[in-house]
């Protein structure tokens, strides 16, 4: 490869950026490093001299105090840019040429820049995030299902570097949990009263899937967010819906009156149970005791049949006769039946004692008010004796 060379120009100048030129004018090729950085160091130095010296006449104990200068400056804008801060919810992951190193707390912290890199994770905050889609049930059927998970991250290093991406895995595990239950439970479960199961379910099987890929991140709660059949069938599962709560219903109804009606008629059999037994009780007692007495009686009428029999006829109708105000006697001379209505003699006898007594107390308080007329009268020398025999009176 030839070289060429380069064109001076009008002003007929040398434009070679090199400064290196042969003796018949000719070039000879780019020049060494050390020549260029030589050139470099004076151009540099040569502005931190003096007038005088600035046309290239530098000492060489002038060029190394630049250099330094130069050295020190930039060593402290290095370790001044080492100086990082973590926030109070946050920790640090940090890495030393690429190799985990340690963890850092909150607060101001240094790093040797160039060396070690950190990453800020934020360990306090609830995230979250929703898996959804249509699945297959048990009984082959399709529902389509809402699941809501909120998770924190416990440990920095493994959330950074044990996965690739641990949100967008945590995001295909649930999704897998969940497939894995709904496709083990039968959709009226799901729909209905197993929801909370299900719930379970997936947050057991989700912790599994987290503890065996380590992704340093620990399952808040796990929330169920809705679950319903497709909607070409939607109206006929909520006929289907509506008739079970009906069943329910109806179910809670007719215990709520069984409830009601059989202790009342428990209650009531008891009773007439009880009533029965005193009854039989009661009426076996009076037998026993008419066979007991007709036992006793049995001996007399033998001795005398005729004055027992009368004697049995007589307390007979004292029996009957108290219980009754009207009496009939049959006369056997005339055949005519006497009717004697002692009801009414003995209402008319009442009221007469009721007269004679409502008489006799009238005639005690006229008594009382004659003798009170009468002391009035009385001059003022025979009253205390009156009032004496009153109040004795």
């Amino acid at each position: 490869m030839a070289w060429h060379e380069p064109n001076n120009g009008s002003n007929g100048r040398n434009n070679d950026p090199w400064g290196t030129k042969n003796r018949g004018g000719r070039s000879q090729g780019p020049p060494d490093l050390d020549e260029v950085f030589n050139k470099l160091t004076k151009k540099f130095s040569g502005r931190f001299s003096s007038k005088k010296g600035s046309k290239g006449s530098s000492s060489g104990g002038k060029n190394i105090w630049s250099f330094s200068i130069i050295i020190v400056i930039s060593i402290i804008i290095w370790f001044f840019s080492g100086f990082y801060t973590i926030g109070e919810a946050e920790r640090g992951v940090v890495l030393r040429l690429g190799k985990y190193n340690r963890i850092v707390g909150p607060g101001l912290n240094w790093r040797p820049r160039f060396i070690d890199e950190y990453k800020a994770v934020n360990v306090q905050s609830i995230r979250s995030l929703r898996a959804s889609g249509l699945m297959l049930t048990k009984d082959e059927n399709v529902v389509t299902v809402g699941m809501d998970i909120q998770y924190r991250v416990s440990e920095p290093y493994k959330y950074l570097y044990q996965v690739t991406n641990a949100d967008d895995s945590l995001r295909q595990a649930t999704d897998s949990a969940l497939r894995a239950v709904i496709g083990d439970s039968l959709m009226d479960n799901i729909l209905t009263s197993g929801r909370q199961q299900i719930r379970q379910n997936t947050q057991r099987t989700l912790n599994q899937i987290v503890d065996n890929y380590d992704m340093g991140l620990i399952i808040v709660d796990v929330n169920f967010q809705s679950a319903r059949p497709p909607e070409q069938v939607k109206d006929a599962f909520d006929d289907a819906i509506a008739a079970r709560e009906d069943e329910e219903r109806f179910e809670r109804e007719a215990e709520a009156y069984r409830n009601d009606i059989l202790p009342k008629a428990t209650g009531r059999a008891e009773r007439l149970k009880k009533e029965a037994l005193g009854y039989s009780e009661r009426v076996t007692n009076e037998a026993l005791g008419q066979v007991a007495q007709f036992e006793k009686l049995l001996p007399e009428y033998i001795l005398a049949p005729k004055i027992t029999r009368n004697r049995l006829y007589l307390d007979t109708m004292e029996e009957v006769y108290s219980n009754t105000f009207k009496v009939l006697i049959d006369s056997e001379s005339t055949g005519n039946l006497l009717y004697l209505p002692i009801d009414k003699l003995l209402r008319e006898e009442s009221s007469k004692i009721e007269n004679r007594q409502k008489n006799k107390s009238s005639s005690a308080y006229d008594e009382i008010e004659l003798e009170s007329q009468e002391r009035n009268e009385l001059p003022s020398s025979q009253s205390g004796s009156t009032n004496s025999r009153h109040g004795r009176y």
